[in-house]
C-alpha cells in the first residue's frame, strides 16, 4: 500500500479505506447492518479513532484550513479519554463555572493524565480569555450550588 498522503487520500473512506479502522480494530468494510444485527459492533465502534482523526488533521493542514485542522488534532487527543472526563471538562469550561486554579488543573489533568496538551492549551486559553471577559467564578466549586 503507497504512504499516506494528505494531498491526494481524500475523502479517506473513499480513496484509503484500507487507513480507517474503528476504535476495536474493524476495517471500514466491516460496518455494516449484518455486523450491528449479530452484535460484531456496537456503538463505540463507529466512533472515530485518533488515528484517523489526526490524518483529518493532516488533510486540513494540506487544503490550507489551519484552524480546522488544529480542531481535528484536538479531537484526535480526545478520542482516547473517558466521556465522563470530557464532560466534566465541558461543564468546567461554561461561563462562570470554575475559577482559574480549576480551569489550570483541568489543564494540567488533559496534559499529563490522557497525553492531550492541545486540549489543555485551549482551556488555558480559555482561562486568560474568561479573565479577561469577567467570565471565571470566584467561588471554589465545594461553595457553589
Amino acid at each position: 500500500m503507497p504512504a499516506f498522503d494528505p494531498r491526494t487520500d481524500y475523502p479517506l473512506g473513499a480513496r484509503r479505506p484500507d487507513l480507517v479502522r474503528t476504535p476495536s480494530g474493524l476495517s471500514l468494510g466491516e460496518l455494516d447492518l449484518a455486523a450491528l444485527r449479530t452484535g460484531r459492533i456496537g456503538s463505540a465502534d463507529l466512533r472515530a479513532t485518533g488515528e484517523t482523526l489526526r490524518r483529518q488533521a493532516e488533510i486540513a493542514a494540506a487544503a490550507g484550513r489551519p484552524q480546522l485542522a488544529d480542531s481535528l488534532g484536538r479531537a484526535a487527543e480526545l478520542a482516547s479519554v473517558p466521556d465522563d472526563v470530557i464532560l466534566a471538562v465541558y461543564t468546567a469550561l461554561r461561563p462562570r463555572r470554575s475559577t482559574a486554579d480549576e480551569l489550570d488543573a483541568w489543564a494540567e489533568r488533559l496534559e499529563h493524565e490522557h497525553a492531550a496538551p492541545g486540549v489543555a492549551a485551549f482551556v488555558r486559553e480559555a482561562r486568560v480569555a474568561y479573565a479577561e471577559r469577567g467570565l471565571l467564578s470566584h467561588a471554589p466549586t465545594g461553595a457553589r450550588r
